[in-house]
């Protein structure tokens, strides 16, 4: 009984030497402040998606306000345009963070609107 008090209490001591682990470095933002104060969002952003996806599909009515599509387009790398790939790209490192799984983009686009347009406009550009 008393080693494993011990052993209890050496453990506890080993994790208070352990940091927390720090906020991921992500990359910033394409535009200015997002639609929402930054803490509202990483709060309930989820939920603003599903009431949105709700909306949508059953009603017919879309709010670009809380677009999925609309926060991709702000938050993609501006190397690739993409929400997911790395650690610091935006969607990815926050949820890899948080530990929750990111099944957003098993359907839906990770990357930005306008990095789509570019990427179909180039190779009939370059053929010109």
């Amino acid at each position: 009984m008393k080693r494993a008090r011990i052993a209890a209490l050496a453990a506890f001591a080993l994790l208070a030497l352990v940091p927390a682990a720090s906020a991921p470095v992500l990359d910033r933002a394409r535009s200015g402040p997002c639609v929402d104060d930054p803490k509202v969002m990483r709060r309930v952003h989820m939920d603003l998606l599903l009431h949105g996806r709700d909306e949508t599909v059953l009603r017919g009515v879309r709010d670009p306000r809380h677009d999925l599509a609309g926060c991709v387009d702000c938050h993609a790398n501006k190397a690739d345009g993409k929400v997911i790939g790395t650690a610091s790209h935006f969607c990815q490192g926050c949820h890899a963070y948080a530990a929750v799984k990111l099944d957003c983009f098993e359907c839906h686009s990770s990357h930005a609107r306008d990095a789509l347009r570019t990427a179909r406009r180039e190779p009939a550009e370059s053929g010109k």
